[in-house]
């Protein structure tokens, strides 16, 4: 699934989100130019390493509780970013050995880390698609969807941290009402996306620096992600910060100074299952 012309594409010049992303992760998969980059947004908003790992976070527990507690068995993952493990099969498939999940990105760094993905269990399948979400019908015809996912079985939907990188003048409401428009009742929608509501001027800061680095961003309000689940029964809790949805019990003390708060989290979450 490697394509050995990924690297040629990649543009080290300029910071990447999803490369900034692997480095609040502390991961090894970004260049000198994103890690200024994230350093920058650090500078402005040091929470921005307790958001990455408590977006992490609600990932796992909402791929648990859809497995678990709703019959899930299938994921399209779109934005999935470089691979970070445990990667969403990973979960999946310690609850449900034979999930499927197809992931999708647009980034060639992520394509060039895609056999990471494809570590399936026996009875399970990963796929990889190279694709955008503001392109959903290219994406929803591909062969890797048609290869792996059955549209007359519920899917999962996984859109964490991807929706404030679609601005408004790309419709992201008419996007998500189109990938949700072919999956059948039963299915689920998981968001996680930030927000500026705690905190309005770090995050004018925060935007600008992505916009600068050339990658537009849009942090939207609670209410303006809740409209994402129109339609859709939301899961308890609701629209809920990262950390307090759902939250596993604590197995381990933070030092202070990355101890989960809304603020530093700052970050809307929630699940909905399509009736």
């Amino acid at each position: 699934m490697t394509n050995p012309h990924a690297a040629r594409d990649i543009d080290t010049s300029r910071p990447h989100s999803a490369r900034m992303y692997d480095y609040y992760l502390g991961g090894k998969d970004h260049f000198e130019v994103d890690k200024q980059a994230a350093e920058a947004v650090a500078g402005v908003y040091p929470g921005v390493f307790v958001a990455g790992r408590e977006n992490r976070g609600f990932m796992h527990r909402a791929t648990r509780v859809l497995a678990r507690e709703h019959g899930i068995r299938q994921w399209l993952d779109i934005g999935t970013g470089i691979p970070t493990e445990p990667n969403l099969h990973q979960v999946a498939q310690s609850v449900v050995p034979e999930a499927r999940v197809v992931y999708a990105d647009n980034d060639p760094l992520v394509l060039k880390y895609a056999e990471r993905l494809m570590r399936s269990t026996r009875q399970g399948r990963t796929a990889y698609v190279q694709a955008d979400v503001n392109d959903p019908d290219t994406l929803l015809n591909s062969p890797e969807v048609a290869d792996i996912l059955d549209f007359d079985r519920p899917i999962a939907l996984s859109l964490n941290a991807l929706l404030h990188f679609v601005t408004d003048d790309q419709d992201p409401y008419g996007l998500v009402a189109r990938l949700l428009s072919v999956l059948p009742s039963g299915s689920a929608l998981a968001i996680s996306h930030c927000t500026p509501d705690f905190d309005p001027e770090t995050w004018a800061k925060v935007t600008a620096i992505y916009d600068e680095a050339g990658t537009p961003v849009k942090v939207r309000t609670r209410d303006e992600v809740a409209r994402f689940f129109t339609g859709l029964d939301l899961l308890d809790p609701g629209i809920a910060v990262g950390y307090r949805w759902r939250p596993d019990p604590v197995t381990e003390e933070w030092p202070e100074d990355q101890a989960p708060t809304d603020a530093k989290v700052s970050l809307w979450t929630g699940v909905g299952i399509k009736p």
